[in-house]
């Protein structure tokens, strides 16, 4: 989680297909209410596949 009165938290992006993999990144709250979807190279499929943002 954030600290207190940061606008930046850690967020962890989890793979739809496979849910083993996933990234750690950060966002700004702020700026980006919304769940965060990236499109990730997933090693164990070896293709890139959606990852969503899970808390």
């Amino acid at each position: 989680m954030a600290k207190k009165g940061e606008k930046r938290e850690i967020i962890r992006l989890v793979c739809t297909e496979d849910s083993k993999n996933y990234y750690t990144t950060t966002k700004n709250k702020m700026n980006t209410p919304n769940k965060l979807e990236l499109m990730k190279y997933n090693p164990n499929l070896r293709k890139m596949t959606l990852h969503r943002e899970k808390k």
